[in-house]
């Protein structure tokens, strides 16, 4: 089991917080669950109905459209973050390639922290921008 202090030290590398003030980041380490998976679990699958993002701590995950893999993610990267700002179904599948430790951060849980912190909503716009012009460049 993670502390909320290890918590928030592996929330200050993360791309997505790395900004935050470590006393704000305690409150997103409150609202996250510690959750495993073990190799080729399904974490979820596109068109599945988006409640989540997550934060790997610890493994890799494929997200891929059928047999297309769009990327591969592993320590201190998230993914499912485009379903804590709207109520779309999933684009994409994630599939675990190895033992997999994640943090699960529910969207109504930060869609709270969200309207408080400018910072953290700039984070997810950063991603999701850098995402974009990724997927553009292929």
């Amino acid at each position: 089991m993670i502390s909320t202090i290890e918590k928030v030290l592996f929330l200050k590398n993360v791309d997505l917080f790395k900004t935050i003030p470590g006393e704000e980041l305690s409150y997103i380490a409150q609202i996250t669950d510690e959750i495993t998976f073990g190799t080729n679990d399904v974490i979820f699958k596109e068109g599945d109905q988006g409640d989540s993002m997550y934060l790997i701590v610890t493994g890799n995950v494929r997200i891929h459209s059928g047999e297309h893999v769009i990327a591969e993610l592993g320590s201190e990267q998230c993914f499912g973050e485009m379903s804590i700002l709207d109520a779309e179904p999933r684009s994409a599948s994630v599939t675990v390639l190895n033992d997999l430790t994640l943090l699960r951060l529910q969207r109504e849980d930060f869609a709270e922290i969200l309207a408080e912190k400018s910072e953290i909503a700039q984070g997810i716009i950063k991603v999701l921008t850098h995402r974009l012009r990724e997927a553009n460049r292929r």
